[in-house]
């Protein structure tokens, strides 16, 4: 999405950690994930993945195993994950993915910011085609990874693409990473197989990537930024994926 938004994410995420608003959006992520495969993290990678996740934005592990408990009681069967499929200023194409326990609430906020901020509710699949879904790990490129033999021994488990990057740190220095991409349905697979290697995993997801990503000017992006912003302060929000570039 690029580096100015980037460092925009980077240092909002820093204020909801601090403010631990992000924290109740992590916790139902955990819940449903243990809701849906059970407690133990060995035995399902998506839990696994969210506890990941979690610890990557600092949760406090009693805040973990109360998001994991809370799986097993009467409310963590109301909440629903749903997506909603939007578009936004200057040809911006968005997924909304939400975990809610009040549909009818979520979709009226969302509806609410986006009509706002330019944007305006897709028919559900209309943007089918307009997106991919890939299994996404990040790890530190510190040297400690062969990466050429790294990347041949992971394309029996699904990996289609291995990329180096650099992300921005609020301190202004960049962070070298390395991002992974794969088949949507090798998460698990992939998951384990970097894990047994000894790869320190920073961030695991299942994402949708855009087929045409799409190039913005430094103003339309602020803007284009703004509502993203605006749609991920709602609490039902888990994330917000667009098809910029």
């Amino acid at each position: 999405m690029g580096r100015a938004f980037e460092y925009r994410k980077a240092a909002k995420l820093k204020r909801w950690g601090a403010m631990s608003r992000i924290f109740p959006k992590l916790g139902r992520m955990i819940t449903v994930a243990a809701r849906e495969g059970g407690p133990d993290p060995e035995m399902n990678p998506k839990l696994r993945t969210a506890i990941l996740n979690a610890k990557a934005q600092n949760m406090p592990k009693e805040n973990i195993e109360a998001a994991i408990k809370r799986a097993q009681g009467k409310d963590a069967a109301d909440i629903k994950e749903i997506a909603y499929e939007a578009k936004g200023p200057y040809g911006t194409l968005m997924f909304i993915e939400c975990a809610t326990d009040n549909p009818t609430r979520t979709v009226a906020n969302v509806r609410a910011v986006l009509s706002r901020n330019g944007g305006e509710l897709l028919t559900s699949g209309s943007l089918d085609f307009m997106f991919t879904r890939k299994a996404v790990f990040e790890f530190d490129d510190d040297g400690s990874v062969d990466l050429e033999e790294l990347e041949l021994e992971l394309i029996d488990f699904g990996l289609e693409e291995l990329e180096r990057d650099k992300v921005p740190q609020e301190s202004g220095e960049d962070k070298p990473i390395v991002r992974i991409y794969g088949e949507y349905a090798a998460f698990g697979e992939l998951g384990r197989a970097l894990e047994e290697r000894g790869v320190a995993i920073t961030k695991a997801s299942l994402q949708r990537v855009p087929n045409m990503p799409l190039e913005l000017d430094d103003a339309q992006m602020d803007e284009v930024s703004t509502l993203i912003d605006k749609l991920e302060e709602d609490e039902d929000v888990q994330v917000v994926y667009t098809n910029l570039s």
